[in-house]
């Protein structure tokens, strides 16, 4: 498993004393106000300030003071360390530990292996890669069981449910 998890990309300067605006990669943009230190490049930074902004977040960084500091940042990840990761709601999982998951059906035959997981507003789907591409919708009565530990996910087989 990934020991860092990003919640945040770096996607421009804001104002000319080293702030940058970031854009959320997490649920709760309110968490970016509780976070003390991130990693960028996995290198530990102090986060000194925090403004929200409709669709963004506004940081200030210890030891970023010009705009031309904060500009070396841009399209840089803001990670967190697992263990100050928000505390997900049982049955859910962090994007980056479903990324390589391989993907069976009930049958045990391997479908291939998820290569993102698209957010449609009503419920997440799996993108797979297999032999062919297959978008498996989220749902309790397609996706039966989930084990990260062995990186391997069981799905009820296609025909019951296309």
């Amino acid at each position: 498993m990934e020991e860092l998890l990003a919640v945040g990309k770096i996607v421009n300067t804001h104002g000319l004393k080293g702030e940058v605006k970031v854009i959320s990669l997490s649920d709760d943009e309110e968490r970016f106000k509780k976070l003390k230190d991130v990693y960028i490049d996995g290198k530990k930074e102090k986060i000194i300030g925090c403004k929200l902004q409709p669709g963004r977040v506004v940081l200030k960084i210890e030891g970023v003071e010009t705009i031309e500091d904060a500009q070396k940042l841009k399209t840089k990840l803001i990670e967190v360390s697992r263990e100050n990761a928000i505390k997900l709601p049982k049955g859910t999982h962090f994007v980056v530990d479903l990324i390589g998951c391989t993907v069976y059906d009930e049958d045990k035959n391997d479908l291939g292996k998820i290569f993102d997981v698209l957010f449609t507003g009503s419920n997440d789907v799996y993108w797979v890669k297999g032999k062919e591409e297959l978008l498996i919708p989220v749902l309790k009565e397609i996706v039966l069981d989930i084990n990260i530990e062995t990186k391997s996910i069981v799905i009820k087989n296609v025909e019951k449910w296309q």
